[in-house]
């Protein structure tokens, strides 16, 4: 019996270790760990500058308040600055946190210059920004909200389509209490579907013209998984928010907040905390996976590992038009679309040794740690070939 919640449906599997892109499990199963924790491994499991820099520190210093300078804090602070369009960063413990900071930051922002009534948000409806109260509604999907009314003021939503226009009738969703758009530069959860660049420019032109701000939520797509560090930089778009968490951490929980000076000007001291937020220990580990992760060759290598392992999905789409509908997703933040049920699809692909997740639109999510090999990725494709001819 297990006395955890039923909130989750956990596959009957659990490992005892995992080495790199692998994981083994209790019976002694080696699995090609194409999950990572959602997009959390950016460095896989185990990675040895990770494992030196968190014993190191935990000798050293694991937790001090807020109250009191953290110079590892203040580190990785300056650098995410140095490399990003940021002026400013605040810390947190997890996406969903950094999300509703990031709503925070908004709000506050027209508070402190005279204007409380803009406090509404404009999110992509179905989209995903956290399991929080307000990161639920700011969703705006049915499934996520069934039973946990009242609804959380302040959301509304726009509907992002797969052909164009892709934002219809934005414009006369924007009101006078409208503060912010907030969207996913790529939406994970929603189904793995990039918001293209001309589109991207388009909502930064749109706030410009309306004088509202623009949140791009990188949870999920930022720190390199897109082959930039962040997935907006493509487009040459800068954003005035961004929240993110996953890879910054490498399986170490962190969250943050980034943002520009002028929306940095409303967040006063007593504004916003958060107890574990920053932490000593959390930092080193954080100024380890940036030192690693921001480096041009890394993100080049992300990218051309990326390209093969794109160019060949769409081999297997090409050969299996029946099963597979579209590749989709950009870096090793990847989609495959089918026809079929994605459940099954999964399950034979685990049966075969190979972890993937689902996402929303029948979609298998593929999330391979930053680093892997390729010789790695040709194995899960032998396995997806595989599982693809089972299916036929």
């Amino acid at each position: 019996m297990s006395y955890l919640a039923k909130n989750y449906n956990r596959k009957k599997i659990a490992f005892k270790y995992g080495k790199g892109s692998f994981l083994y499990s209790t019976d002694d199963k080696k699995y090609l760990d194409f999950v990572q924790g959602i997009a959390v491994n950016s460095l896989g499991h185990a990675h040895p500058k990770l494992i030196k820099t968190i014993r190191d520190q935990s000798k050293k210093l694991w937790h001090v308040s807020n109250s009191f300078l953290i110079p590892e804090g203040e580190k990785l602070a300056k650098e995410l600055c140095k490399i990003t369009f940021a002026d400013y960063v605040m810390f947190q413990n997890s996406g969903a946190e950094a999300t509703e900071a990031a709503i925070k930051v908004a709000r506050r922002y027209f508070f402190s210059v005279g204007k409380p009534h803009k406090n509404r948000i404009l999110c992509i409806k179905n989209s995903f920004h956290g399991r929080t109260l307000a990161a639920i509604h700011a969703s705006g999907s049915k499934k996520m909200t069934e039973g946990f009314g009242p609804k959380v003021p302040g959301f509304d939503h726009i509907k992002f389509r797969d052909t164009k226009p892709r934002f219809p009738d934005i414009k006369h969703k924007i009101k006078k209490n409208t503060a912010a758009i907030m969207v996913e530069t790529i939406l994970g959860e929603g189904g793995i579907k990039v918001i293209p660049d001309k589109c991207l420019k388009y909502l930064r032109k749109v706030c410009n013209e309306k004088k509202i701000l623009l949140i791009l939520d990188e949870v999920q797509c930022g720190i390199g998984r897109s082959g930039d560090f962040f997935a907006f930089e493509k487009s040459k778009v800068k954003p005035d928010i961004v929240p993110i968490a996953k890879g910054i951490g490498g399986g170490f929980p962190i969250g943050a907040v980034l943002m520009n000076k002028k929306v940095a000007s409303g967040m006063i001291a007593g504004t916003h905390g958060s107890t574990f937020g920053g932490n000593p220990l959390a930092m080193a580990v954080g100024n380890a996976v940036i030192n690693i992760v921001s480096s041009k060759s890394f993100l080049n290598n992300v990218k051309k590992l990326s390209k093969y392992f794109l160019l060949n999905l769409n081999k297997l789409k090409k050969k299996y038009p029946n099963l597979i509908k579209e590749i989709r997703g950009r870096g090793l933040l990847i989609g495959i679309k089918l026809h079929k049920d994605q459940i099954t699809f999964i399950k034979k692909l685990m049966e075969n040794n190979l972890l993937t997740i689902r996402a929303a639109e029948n979609v298998v999510r593929i999330l391979p740690p930053l680093n892997v090999k390729k010789t790695e990725i040709d194995q899960a494709l032998k396995t997806i070939n595989k599982v693809c001819l089972e299916m036929s």
